[in-house]
């Protein structure tokens, strides 16, 4: 199946055009039994992928919530390739939890079959494009459906990178047929480290193909020669300039699910719907001026 089959079989998501928030594990058993009122929920594939008692939670979750995999960990920007047993759990993951979205990040995190604990950043040139696609169409043709990818969150660029991020972004979903998971706090804290314009890398992403959101909050740290760098640590609150940022988003892309991130330093399930209730807020304002608009 080409990949262009799969994105157009699977068009259509579950996953509403409202904001969700990632699900841990500290949260899994207060779920069950309280059932928040949540739009829904993303998970980390690779967490579900063994035994023990998180398949079976995400079973009864997935029940009352639509769930879309976030994966961590296919290396799509691995020069060597695909690690094809890790691809058939991903893809049994798939078919166990049907979920309304997949996607994968932009970025490499193997080689030699050793998986590090980190997305490392791809030379943006034009042979690691070529790997990039290829991976992609491998991915979404074993999985038979449409995945996204994720825009990074960077500390160091590459001298010899010779494609803006946000044009690498929009050719590989040109070429694979691909969504872009627009990660609109990556933008800011990529934005701030390297000096670009985040309003130029949102508007040269193509609203058709952008997916899903993701918000978190980051750190600002004080280097030495005192330099500052921001760092992507989903540990705290979105952070007011990326809610600026996020209305934005809404204004070139229209509503789409957008998910709350907190990975470090996970807070109690009120904190995290708290945040939603935020992001939701812009969503609907963004569909008030639509409204309003059309009927100008």
């Amino acid at each position: 199946m080409s990949a262009s089959s799969a994105a157009s079989q699977h068009a259509l998501s579950p996953i509403p055009a409202r904001a969700g928030i990632g699900l841990r594990f500290r949260h899994h058993q207060e779920v069950v039994e309280v059932r928040p009122p949540v739009a829904w929920f993303e998970v980390h594939t690779e967490n579900y992928t063994g035994g023990g008692s998180a398949p079976g939670y995400l079973d009864a979750i997935r029940c009352d919530y639509p769930v879309s995999l976030h994966g961590v960990g296919l290396s799509l920007g691995s020069a060597e390739g695909l690690d094809a047993a890790h691809l058939e759990r991903v893809r049994a993951v798939v078919g166990r939890v049907e979920p309304g979205l997949v996607s994968e990040h932009l970025s490499w995190s193997m080689s030699g079959g050793t998986y590090f604990a980190d997305l490392l950043p791809l030379p943006l040139t034009e042979e690691a494009l070529a790997v990039v696609c290829t991976h992609v169409d491998q991915v979404q043709a074993h999985l038979q459906r449409r995945i996204s990818i994720e825009n990074p969150s960077t500390y160091l660029r590459f001298r010899h990178s010779t494609i803006p991020e946000w044009e690498f972004m929009a050719e590989v979903a040109r070429r694979t047929g691909c969504g872009i998971l627009c990660d609109v706090n990556n933008i800011y804290v990529s934005a701030s480290n390297h000096g670009w314009n985040a309003l130029t890398y949102l508007d040269a992403l193509p609203p058709a193909a952008i997916t899903e959101i993701h918000l978190a909050g980051h750190s600002v740290r004080q280097l030495d020669h005192g330099q500052v760098i921001r760092i992507d640590d989903h540990g705290s609150r979105v952070a007011p300039p990326v809610w600026d940022l996020f209305e934005q988003a809404l204004r070139r892309f229209g509503p789409v699910p957008t998910l709350i991130e907190w990975d470090t330093d996970v807070p109690a399930l009120d904190v995290l719907m708290e945040e939603a209730a935020i992001a939701q807020a812009n969503i609907e304002g963004q569909q008030n001026d639509d409204v309003c608009a059309n009927a100008a």
